[in-house]
């Protein structure tokens, strides 16, 4: 006795039969069907066989495009993003209702018939014929089947969607010949299983289970005789029958479902009847789709976790295959965001900068030693409506930000950690007056740089000699200047280069000296993963934000590491320790020193205060904080932030409290290690204050890169033009 196949069907033998009587019929049958027009085209019953004979029998079935659920580190829900809204389920998940439902009203004979229905032909052939027109159809649910996987392999290309729909023999044909195929490797029950799964139900669900959730907020398995049934009615025609714009009309289709399972056996008539009876009863679940849903303001870290995956070949070797992979979804990504992190930066936020502000506001922690991203917000939510934005504030322009913002003082600690690795003592002094011209020529990387460019100091009290602590503390425009100048720039972009500190649009660091003042737009992720290496003995951490991956087969993929390496000495990092450690003690960064905890950090505005950054950190957590206009219009001056009036905004008042209460909830209840120091004397903070004249020739220690001055000789500051050359001290 010939091998049926699993779920009822023909053997391979009545296949084969079945094959070639098809194929003879094909022509003339489905041009009579639902192809007037075919005559014309001059298609015969033998050019139906030839053209059918060189169709491929391998029909690729492409996986199914999924919901894909982004979790936090902790495994709670940050959003879910999908190209289709669809959770593949087996048949034992789908309520038995809903099996027979759909066959009952799209293919009655699915159990009795094999690729193509002869009869049900037969039946819409005539049927046409009194009408006139094409009234009905005769595809199986096997035909149907095939054809939605053409539409779902087309994905949300229009053209490819059309040509997989159109109404043509030879893609009837196609789909006849793929149809036997499937027919003959998969059998009924899977057949109605991969049906279920991937038709269309309307209000953006594709597959029984998306449906079950979207229509009465149940799983599929649960549906009752009426919701089957109604759901069932919507494959037809979603549009016309939706039950959420048009209930009556949707009352009218699940009805005649019941009736064609009456009709069936498949339930009583009694049944239907009472099914019937019964008005509609929906449990609506609106569609939440993509980052704009995520939690605790996290749209802009899922936004970040997209660009990441896009952009990295562990996950495809294009661009188009990474691609691909995400519209199929189906994954689960654990994430590197600490909720408890988080929800203190939005709450931070909130409190410090309102939506509405004629500026916004933007903060990122992250983790020293493994570049763990924990937090990343700003005041302005993800979204499209008025004061919303979809442009991520924390990251550089390749990942979705803007074109950066310049971290005004917060760099000059990269100049520091320059200077001690080309030997230059903690000690060193400069006379530092208020104004001075930048010296020239200072050497470069390959040549150097000459110019008449001037700076100040932010108050004219600030006049030296100072020694490198105090010249942190208080931010001395003119002392960083003097020190580019002394080391030369290339120490300064080879350092910036090892803590992966580089410019938000992705061009090269330009060689000036003003860089010392922040000058080149920077993101806060590159600034807080920076300063990062300070806390982590000078070894900088590339930022990474995913854990891990599982596919929709619960496979784990390869995610992207981080990079650790080598940026400064540790003697190096643990004296800048004790140089920001200052900052936040007796300097301008007084206001976000945090309690009962170590923590080090530098103040900066930018030039014309379009930008105020604080950038701080412990040994567990490295923050950056900026605050300014995103199109780079509105200064600082005369503006309120938060119900807060300034005259004038420093890195201090505003950017500082948000790191300090960011920070604060970031790090409540975890462990609080001391910052490593080195002792620093200062031989210029115990002189006895007076003008520039009264202090006496300061000491000068020539440094390696060198700008053309006599070696040993003080400072001669000759007049100069009153012109700003870079950022402010605050």
């Amino acid at each position: 006795m010939p091998k049926k196949r699993d779920g009822g069907g023909l053997s391979k033998t009545q296949q084969a039969a079945k094959f070639l009587g098809v194929s003879v019929l094909a022509g003339a049958v489905l041009a009579g069907l639902a192809l007037p027009a075919a005559g014309a085209l001059g298609l015969t019953a033998k050019g139906s066989v030839e053209g059918f004979d060189d169709i491929p029998t391998n029909l690729k079935t492409p996986p199914l495009s999924q919901r894909t659920r982004i979790l936090d580190a902790k495994g709670g829900e940050i959003a879910k993003v999908y190209s289709r809204d669809r959770t593949v389920v087996g048949l034992k998940d789908m309520s038995p209702y809903i099996q027979k439902a759909i066959v009952a009203i799209e293919d009655a004979r699915f159990y009795e018939h094999g690729a193509v229905d002869l009869k049900g032909i037969l039946r819409a052939v005539n049927k046409n014929a009194q009408s006139g027109g094409v009234s009905q159809g005769a595809s199986t649910l096997t035909q149907q089947y095939v054809k939605n996987v053409f539409v779902e392999e087309a994905g949300d290309d229009p053209d490819k969607v059309a040509q997989a729909t159109q109404q043509t023999i030879g893609r009837k044909i196609k789909e006849l010949k793929y149809a036997i195929q499937v027919e003959k490797e998969l059998g009924k029950q899977k057949i109605l299983q991969n049906y279920l799964n991937i038709t269309f139900f309307g209000q953006q669900a594709y597959g029984i289970e998306a449906a079950a959730q979207r229509y009465f907020s149940k799983h599929a398995k649960d549906l009752n005789l009426q919701e089957s049934a109604l759901l069932a009615g919507l494959v037809q025609s979603p549009s016309r029958y939706d039950p959420v714009n048009d209930p009556q009309e949707a009352t009218r289709r699940r009805n005649t479902v019941l009736q064609r399972m009456a009709d069936l056996k498949d339930v009583t008539q009694a049944q239907a009847d009472a099914a019937a009876k019964k008005p509609i009863k929906l449990a609506v679940s609106r569609p939440k789709n993509g980052c704009i849903t995520a939690t605790d303001g996290a749209g802009f870290f899922c936004d970040y976790i997209r660009k990441v995956f896009l952009g990295d070949r562990s996950f495809g070797k294009t661009r188009k295959i990474r691609a691909q992979r995400w519209n199929e979804g189906g994954m689960t990504i654990r994430t590197t965001l600490d909720p408890q992190t988080q929800k203190s930066i939005q709450a931070s936020l909130g409190d410090h900068v309102y939506d509405d502000d004629p500026v916004a506001g933007a903060a990122t922690i992250v983790e020293p030693g493994s570049g763990r991203i924990l937090g990343m917000g700003q005041s302005r939510p993800y979204g499209f409506g008025e004061n919303q934005t979809v442009i991520n504030l924390s990251v550089d322009h390749r990942m979705g930000g803007g074109a950066g913002y310049q971290p005004g003082s917060t760099f000059k600690p990269v100049i520091a950690a320059a200077a001690l690795e080309q030997g230059t003592s903690p000690e060193q002094e400069y006379p530092s007056p208020y104004r001075m011209p930048y010296p020239s020529p200072v050497q470069t990387c390959d040549g150097e740089w000459q110019g008449t460019d001037s700076t100040q100091n932010e108050n004219k009290e600030e006049v030296g000699p100072y020694a490198m602590k105090e010249a942190t503390a208080k931010s001395v425009n003119t002392y960083f200047v003097q020190l580019i100048s002394d080391i030369g720039i290339c120490p300064a972009v080879n350092m910036a280069q090892k803590m992966g500190i580089e410019r938000a649009d992705g061009k090269p660091l330009q060689q000036v000296p003003s860089m010392t003042l922040g000058v080149q737009e920077m993101s806060p992720l590159t600034m807080a993963a920076g300063y990062a290496a300070f806390a982590n003995g000078g070894e900088y951490c590339s930022p990474v934000a995913i854990e891990s991956i599982t596919d929709a087969r619960g496979r784990a993929l390869k995610v992207p590491q981080t990079s650790c390496r080598s940026a400064m000495s540790k003697k190096t990092a643990d004296t800048i320790n004790t140089l920001l450690k200052g900052v936040v003690e007796d300097g301008t960064g007084r206001e976000a020193g945090l309690r009962g905890r170590d923590s080090a950090g530098k103040t900066g505005t930018s030039d014309s205060r379009y930008a105020a950054w604080f950038v701080g950190y412990t040994p567990n957590a490295a923050g950056a904080v900026w605050v300014g206009d995103p199109q780079h219009k509105r200064k600082m001056y005369d503006i309120t932030i938060g119900g807060v009036p300034h005259d004038k905004v420093y890195g201090a008042d505003t950017p500082g409290p948000i790191w300090r209460d960011a920070m604060t909830g970031a790090l409540d209840g975890r462990p609080a290690p001391a910052l490593p120091t080195v002792p620093i004397d200062d031989p210029a903070k115990d002189k006895s204050p007076g003008d520039e004249g009264d202090k006496g020739p300061a000491k000068h220690k020539p440094g390696r890169g060198g700008h053309g001055k006599k070696p040993g000789g003080g400072w001669s500051i000759p007049g100069f033009p009153d012109i700003l050359g870079g950022g402010n001290g605050g």
